[in-house]
């Protein structure tokens, strides 16, 4: 074990703030200790761009000469929030029917934070899939980068195909490990894209 693994500890902290231009932001401590530094590279190793303000984040920190930083996230949660955005598309799928759709693997196409939308392209399909800002922040993002590794549970709306819920690349291959039926099946097709992109 080397010196500074022992410095290491697990830390279940809030996201107080993450820009995805600056390229961190800074999580609580737990312990009531100084704001722990968030880099984008770490983040971007646990396969997201960015992550919503109040999202739950489970990371492995270490005491630097600048202060306490993550050196890697195990997990994210979304921060708690209603069960559904507001948006009237979305209206008609409860939480529950939104969590049996199949997850599809996805890229970004663009998505502009200022604007509040986006698409992405779903492995296989030529339509596009319509990104809200609202269902980006209900599943933890608040921001999205051209090319990132998604996966989406996808709802006909009334201008086309739309994103009910967004998830981290990682966090699908684990939800379809453990989740759905059919897991296999899904964790296979995210292999399989994952290799081919």
């Amino acid at each position: 074990m080397q010196e500074n693994d022992e410095q290491q500890r697990k830390v279940a902290g809030v996201v107080k703030w993450f820009d995805g231009s600056k390229g961190f932001g800074f999580l609580t401590d737990p312990d009531g200790g100084a704001d722990i530094l968030l880099h984008a590279n770490v983040l971007r190793n646990f396969g997201q761009s960015s992550v919503a303000e109040g999202s739950h984040v489970t990371a492995i920190v270490q005491q630097t000469p600048r202060g306490m930083q993550a050196v890697e996230v195990l997990s994210i949660e979304p921060p708690a929030s209603e069960p559904m955005p507001a948006i009237a598309d979305l209206c008609s799928a409860t939480p529950a029917e939104v969590a049996l759709l199949p997850l599809l693997p996805a890229r970004v196409k663009w998505f502009d934070k200022a604007k509040g939308f986006g698409f992405a392209n779903v492995f296989g399909e030529k339509a596009d899939v319509f990104l809200h800002i609202e269902v980006l922040r209900h599943s933890g993002f608040a921001d999205l980068a051209v090319g990132e590794a998604i996966a989406l549970r996808v709802v006909d709306g009334r201008r086309g195909k739309m994103a009910a819920q967004i998830l981290s690349w990682e966090r699908a291959m684990i939800e379809s490990r453990t989740v759905q039926s059919g897991g296999a099946a899904a964790l296979a097709k995210l292999r399989l894209v994952a290799g081919a992109v």
